[in-house]
């Protein structure tokens, strides 16, 4: 399983970004998924979750700026993020964190996570 991330990068406030997630190893449409993002001292937080079905949720204070969304036929996630601030400077990851699909004969949890993309928004 993998989980890529690609996207990132050094931006100006006020910018956007659009970052990629391509997933492989795994029924990608089974598993519900989610961007996170952990800056400098801080915990890890949740910027956004989609379902199998594409119902979408963010962060309070995300909401209207970034938008998730995939295209099961490519295996693929996006999140696109517009007016950066420089508090949103932060390793951000991709993970496939909810749902689980039948393996062979048993089922399995999914739990898979990349291994990050940073996003530094200066002023």
């Amino acid at each position: 399983v993998q989980l890529v991330e690609s996207g990132g990068g050094s931006v100006q406030a006020g910018r956007s970004l659009k970052l990629t997630c391509a997933a492989s190893g795994y029924p990608f449409s089974r598993c519900e998924m989610a961007w996170y993002r952990q800056a400098p001292g801080k915990e890890r937080e949740l910027v956004s979750r989609i379902s199998t079905g594409g119902t979408t949720n963010y962060a309070d204070s995300l909401r209207g700026r970034f938008t998730i969304s995939r295209d099961n036929a490519k295996n693929t996630l996006f999140l696109q993020m517009n007016r950066l601030k420089t508090e949103d400077t932060a390793v951000y990851y991709c993970a496939a964190d909810r749902g689980s699909y039948l393996k062979s004969t048993y089922w399995t949890t999914c739990n898979y996570w990349g291994q990050g993309t940073q996003v530094t928004v200066s002023s």
